[in-house]
């Protein structure tokens, strides 16, 4: 709401957060969409308990993108319906490590956006960034894809898809 009053201040916000929610929904049931390289291999090596996706979105519209990329689905999806406090709030991410019954420093966040790094760091979570040119401050690891990224991270997760001890 704060970054609609600042950049449409002759405007209600809730009317354009009503708006917005209506662009998006109608994107999910028409848009174009493609998985990144790599997502695919990646989702599919891992158990579904064993992994999160946590979110700033809803989780109407995961399942839908998902849907038509043919990606998986988590067990685990913390959206901002999920939670008072969004990233760059840890809770997130600890209340995803919760829900999969693991240990903050045992999990590993993929983030893209400098406010799920910090998350993921204030929530004690090794962070690695993908799909951007350039490191995102704090993040423990880079990569400019997530395509690269798919062999460290099923290391990562070990044989089982959890944590290595």
């Amino acid at each position: 709401m704060e970054t609609f009053a600042e950049v449409a201040p002759d405007q209600d916000p809730r009317e354009c957060l009503a708006a917005l929610h209506e662009l998006e929904d109608e994107d999910v049931r028409s848009g174009v969409y493609a998985a990144f390289d790599g997502a695919s291999q990646l989702l599919g090596a891992l158990p579904s308990g064993a992994w999160a996706l946590v979110t700033s979105n809803y989780e109407h519209r995961v399942r839908g993108r998902f849907a038509r990329t043919g990606l998986p689905v988590p067990r685990v999806i913390v959206d901002a319906a999920a939670v008072e406090e969004g990233k760059p709030s840890p809770v997130p991410y600890l209340l995803a490590a919760e829900q999969l019954g693991v240990r903050p420093e045992d999990c590993l966040v993929i983030e893209d956006a400098p406010s799920g790094v910090e998350a993921g760091l204030r929530a004690g979570m090794t962070v690695w960034g993908v799909n951007t040119a350039a490191a995102v401050a704090g993040v423990h690891r880079h990569f400019a894809s997530l395509c690269e990224a798919v062999p460290g991270i099923l290391a990562f997760a070990g044989p089982e898809g959890s944590a290595p001890e």
